[in-house]
């Protein structure tokens, strides 16, 4: 059977289309995203969501007229986001990415909404999540004019498809709106409404894989998060593998039947009333995009052409020695979900050791670093251990120092999952756990 998955990324939008009943890959395909829109509050991060639909039909129609016989079109896409639909289904809003900062500003009694929902009901909580996003909204005056439901990008996308006028959403998307119960499988609506946030506006929500309708005689299916999908494709059902997600930022995964949270651990709804337990790290490729911009600029500083610099760090990472020559550095530079205030360090220098190719090797180890602090609190809380790591991303696809890094540090065997575009994969996937 022919299944088309399609994820809308942050930066880029990939559709496979597999054969879902031997797991194969037929075809992929990727195009950049370039939705972004540039606002006055440098905090925001907004994306064009007409334009979105837009790339995302013509990618869309290209498969099905390559591939006809395609049976089932399953979604997913960028986390924690969120879109306003009015009582037609239609976007009325940009949507509202997981990077946008409102959640973070110190504008309310010199707090931030995050610290005061931390604060009074003790839950986990970072800006970004689509509701704390909404809650800056709703006491801002920012909320459209006709919102009447709210939901993520590639939840919009099934609707926009199938003609629907409210949001389903699967609980993986859901819980990732924030003040989501996930061992209860229900938003904390006392909370919410105890915020002053109305309730009409939350999305239904589904435990199970369902068809929202059809497009073009296609069965369209509710959208995964893109880290469960991302997971199914790595991983699938197996236990004790761990995925190792590094993109722009960076997830570490593994799939439980306990319901298992922490600071900085959530307890991700999957399939089958099971969890993904994750921990996120803000700053992973992109840290290591950060150094590349420095080696840039120190380029362009001393008279040279300017170019990319990725190949050289490779090099000098296989240069280094293997403990960076006892330089430390820490990658936080943009902070994590628990202390957005955190930032960067480095640590260790000597006069023979403050060399290139050891603070290459310490920024990648740094991020394996971040990753394995993630694994010892799950581990100590769970008793999961890492029999492999599964191995997914760009950055990490495309840097051999930080899959070995990672496997010194784990302990564990490494390898890199099958499908380049996995989240887009594991939407197709989905198709094998559909209910009627």
């Amino acid at each position: 059977m022919k299944t088309i998955g399609i994820d809308i990324g942050t930066t880029t939008i990939g559709a496979v289309v597999m054969d879902t009943q031997d797991k194969r890959l037929l075809t992929s395909v990727t195009i950049p995203n370039g939705s972004f829109i540039k606002t006055a509050c440098e905090w925001e991060r907004i994306q064009d969501v007409g334009l979105l639909m837009k790339k995302a039909k013509e990618l869309l129609d290209s498969l099905l007229e390559e591939y006809p016989d395609t049976k089932t079109i399953g979604l997913t896409g960028q986390m924690h986001g969120i879109l306003y639909t009015d009582i037609n289904g239609q976007c009325i809003s940009p949507l509202y990415t997981w990077q946008d900062g409102s959640g973070d500003q110190p504008k309310f009694g010199g707090e931030s909404l995050v610290e005061q929902i931390t604060k009074k009901y003790g839950i986990f909580a970072a800006t970004g999540f689509g509701l704390v996003t909404h809650l800056y909204h709703v006491k801002k005056g920012l909320v459209p004019e006709g919102s009447v439901s709210l939901c993520t990008i590639s939840d919009y996308l099934g609707m926009w498809l199938t003609g629907r006028q409210r949001p389903l959403v699967h609980a993986s998307n859901g819980a990732s709106l924030g003040f989501y119960d996930s061992k209860e499988w229900r938003f904390r609506e006392e909370m919410l409404t105890d915020t002053g946030i109305d309730l009409s506006i939350l999305p239904e929500v589904t435990t199970e894989v369902k068809k929202l309708g059809t497009y073009h005689g296609k069965t369209v299916l509710v959208s995964l998060g893109d880290n469960q999908a991302s997971f199914l494709s790595a991983a699938g059902m197996q236990e004790h593998v761990w995925q190792v997600n590094v993109g722009t930022g960076g997830q570490l995964s593994v799939l439980s039947e306990q319901h298992f949270e922490a600071a900085g651990i959530e307890a991700r709804p999957f399939l089958d009333k099971k969890y993904i337990l994750t921990g996120a790290v803000l700053c992973a490729g992109r840290a290591y995009a950060i150094l590349e911009n420095f080696f840039r600029s120190c380029a362009q500083s001393m008279g040279m052409e300017d170019g990319e610099q990725y190949g050289l760090m490779e090099r000098l990472a296989g240069a280094a020695k293997e403990d960076a020559g006892g330089i430390s550095v820490v990658t936080k530079f943009k902070g994590t979900r628990v202390n957005p205030d955190e930032r960067g360090s480095i640590s260790g220098i000597s006069e023979e050791n403050f060399l290139p190719e050891n603070l290459v090797l310490g920024v990648i180890q740094g991020i394996a670093g971040e990753m394995y602090d993630i694994y010892q609190e799950i581990h100590r809380g769970t008793g999961i251990r890492a029999d492999r790591l599964a191995a997914s991303g760009n950055g990490v696809r495309r840097n051999p120092a930080l899959r070995e890094a990672l496997e010194k540090m784990f302990r564990a065997k490494l390898e890199i999952t099958g499908y380049q575009e996995e989240a887009a994969c594991g939407a197709a996937l989905s198709a094998l756990y559909m209910k009627e």
